[in-house]
């Protein structure tokens, strides 16, 4: 907690903001990118939509009031700026956001950087099937093994919330699965 004060600080002053914000890109651009490919599922999009996020940081970071983690905040922005796009996309291509998803799973195959095996893809496929807010909770909660405490942080939600969100992705991806059999 301390580096992440010590951090904050630096970003603050202007004379080291340059130096600690490449830190801090240094420091958290893997997992918000991780973060980010698992919603657009796409390489160059997910490269598009983390340079805006940390844009956005940049520009926002006198704001940050400190009420949650600095990766916390983050996150959030980097899941808004995801969520953005999809809904974007989603009305320039005319189709529903649920379709999008499902279609752009189906497509991770032709992706030169998809390199997971079938049942990696099968998986994709299952959790693009879920409701928006079901995605992104099995998201953190399963691959990136967030707290309950820090999803929700993130999602602005109550634990409880998250809890049976994730029950019921779980659920459905269960199903999805047991189809595919």
């Amino acid at each position: 907690m301390k580096e992440e004060e010590a951090l904050l600080s630096a970003l603050k002053d202007p004379e080291q903001r340059e130096r600690a914000f490449r830190e801090l890109m240094s420091t958290y651009k893997e997992r918000l990118y991780w973060h980010i490919r698992k919603i657009v599922l796409s390489h160059d999009d997910s490269d598009d939509i983390l340079q805006n996020t940390f844009v956005k940081v940049f520009r926002s970071i006198d704001k940050f009031k400190g009420d949650s983690k600095l990766f916390s905040w983050m996150y959030r922005i980097a899941t808004n700026e995801a969520i953005t796009f999809l809904n974007k996309k989603a009305k320039m291509q005319q189709v529903d956001i649920a379709d999008l998803q499902y279609k752009m799973a189906e497509n991770l195959e032709a992706d030169e950087y998809f390199d997971g095996d079938e049942a990696q893809l099968t998986l994709q496929k299952a959790v693009a099937t879920l409701p928006q807010k079901q995605q992104l909770v099995f998201n953190m909660k399963y691959f990136d093994e967030m707290k309950y405490n820090d999803i929700a942080e993130v999602l602005d939600t109550t634990v409880g919330a998250l809890k049976s969100s994730y029950h019921h992705a779980v659920k459905k991806i269960e199903n999805y699965l047991k189809k595919m059999d």
